[in-house]
């Protein structure tokens, strides 16, 4: 895995462009998030990641750190916006990537607090 696919993938998330988010994924992509059943193939993924943006109006990724091994990537973020009910919300976590032939694999997200989702 690249850093540059890494960092694109958050790039294309704080951009909410979902056509080139979902080119990223491969057709069979698993993405697990707290709270929620997994989520299974690429359709599903762009589903819930139009859902969470409907969900919070703002919401921006700030990349701390990317840790890079093989085909897998560990980034440490903090994000900061507004929910539909214009609340501010901050937090920081952990998303694993997985990555075959320069197509996200997989993606599971860790995150500080869990209770604001």
């Amino acid at each position: 895995m690249e850093k540059i696919t890494v960092q694109s993938f958050f790039d294309l998330v704080n951009e909410r462009n979902l056509d080139k988010l979902e080119s990223l994924l491969s057709h069979n992509a698993e993405f697990f998030f707290p709270k929620t059943q997994p989520l299974i193939g690429k359709e599903r993924i762009i589903q819930f990641l139009s859902l969470l943006f409907k969900q919070y109006p703002e919401l921006s990724f700030t990349v701390e750190r990317i840790i890079i091994q093989e085909n897998q990537a560990a980034v440490l973020w903090a994000n900061k916006g507004r929910n539909r009910k214009n609340q501010t919300y901050e937090n920081e976590g952990v998303t694993i990537l997985e990555a075959e032939k320069e197509k996200i694999t997989f993606i599971s997200d860790f995150f500080k607090d869990t209770g604001k989702f």
